[in-house]
């Protein structure tokens, strides 16, 4: 069956778009496509087709992701759901209600709270290879660790893990399902929307379990939390659980494979954590800026006709997609954008995004970060690519490596 592109929304074409890397920017290797990209456009402004833009400069991406009134969030993004995604897809005023409910959730007192369990759990993977001397990262730990974080956090059982993982994959990863989805689109929709229903079906039978009988757990809060004198509806809970799923589990995950290939391949930046773990949440945030794992973010649509501070002109109805990534290293905000100092200070990276949408798990993610960082050196201090693997594969989608295999 053929495809036709420009029979979909906008927004949907800026996915798809993104995803098929049609920006010509490598994610083995983009930082310096991120930088010819802003070099060859003005303003690092990119328009590949009618009504849509992706924007490579950080003063155009700033300026978008600060201007929830000018570039709405609340976008057609096809990914199994059949309501926007609560808060990702809701604008202000109504956005404030979400995140009234739900920061107190990831404040970092809560996340001191947890950091035991989330490191106790990092090392029941990590027990499981360490005598073997090898292992494939991305599957046997990076895959997982978040996933069993996740499970934590709504109170669910160990027994849940693979489901989540299914879960997961069926949106983020559709061709883990069903290989037809790498190259057509319409089958990669037609998983997602099957997931959806699964991942709709899954929590609210939990939630209806919670209501019978409370816990302390994040699935009880959502039900009894109040704003204003107002408790959420079960569909508002529900799409705030398929947010909590596709976005806590992978972005995670993406990142750990990136942090620790770089680790890997670059044994004087892993010598320093080794040496100095108090480095390790300056290294976090430096390789969260360097790697950038959600390399774009959510569509935007322009409200009304724009200005940007470039000067161009954007038309109301356009949908502009930010490039976090190429905003990471964008020599006007960072002159030495390309050093890796695990000592940088006023490291103003977005990998998080910015704006009233910035990143709601941004707390957690850092702590999981930290924590697989931190146990890991305790007891795998020397690693390696294991030979034979040191060629490192970049699927489509959010930025991570396939079957990252480690050797010590």
């Amino acid at each position: 069956m053929d495809f036709d592109m420009m029979s979909l929304p906008p927004a949907v074409r800026v996915s798809v778009f993104t995803r098929v890397g049609l920006a010509e920017v490598p994610m083995e290797c983009p930082q310096a496509g991120y930088v010819a990209m802003q070099q060859q456009h003005e303003g690092g402004l990119l328009c590949p087709m009618d009504g849509i833009a992706v924007s490579f400069g950080r003063e155009i991406t700033d300026y978008v992701l600060r201007h929830h009134e000018l570039f709405s969030s609340a976008v057609d993004l096809p990914l199994g759901n059949v309501r926007p995604l609560i808060p990702l897809n809701v604008d202000p005023p109504k956005h404030s209600k979400y995140r009234k409910i739900l920061d107190p959730l990831f404040a970092p007192k809560r996340m001191d709270a947890m950091e035991a369990d989330i490191a106790e759990r990092a090392n029941k993977f990590i027990d499981e290879f360490i005598e073997r001397g090898e292992c494939n990262f991305t599957e046997q730990f990076a895959e997982l660790f978040p996933s069993a974080v996740f499970l934590g956090l709504m109170g669910l059982p160990w027994e849940e893990l693979h489901t989540m993982l299914h879960l997961r994959d069926g949106i983020l990863h559709p061709e883990k399902i069903d290989p037809a989805a790498v190259t057509d689109p319409l089958v990669s929709f037609a998983v997602m929307n099957a997931t959806g229903q699964e991942i709709y079906a899954f929590f609210n039978e939990h939630l209806d379990a919670r209501e019978a009988n409370p816990t302390s757990d994040m699935l009880t809060h959502f039900i009894t939390a109040e704003v204003d004198g107002e408790s959420m509806t079960r569909e508002e809970v529900l799409d705030l659980c398929y947010l909590f799923l596709i976005a806590g589990l992978d972005t995670v995950s993406d990142s750990l494979t990136c942090l620790f290939a770089f680790l890997a391949q670059h044994p004087e930046h892993r010598q320093q954590i080794i040496d100095d773990p108090a480095l390790i949440p300056g290294a976090v945030e430096e390789l969260l800026r360097w790697e950038t794992p959600v390399a774009y973010g959510v569509p935007r649509e322009a409200t009304q006709d724009v200005t940007l501070p470039n000067g161009v002109q954007v038309p109301k109805g356009m949908v502009i997609t930010v490039a976090y990534g190429a905003s990471n290293v964008d020599p006007g905000e960072y002159p030495d954008g390309f050093d890796v100092r695990f000592d940088r200070e006023n490291n103003r990276h977005i990998a998080f995004g910015g704006g009233v949408h910035r990143c709601l798990g941004s707390h957690l993610a850092r702590r999981e970060l930290r924590i697989a960082l931190a146990e890991w050196h305790k007891r795998i201090p020397q690693y390696a690519l294991k030979p034979g693997h040191e060629q490192l594969e970049f699927p489509q989608g959010l930025r991570h490596v396939k079957d990252l295999t480690l050797s010590w």
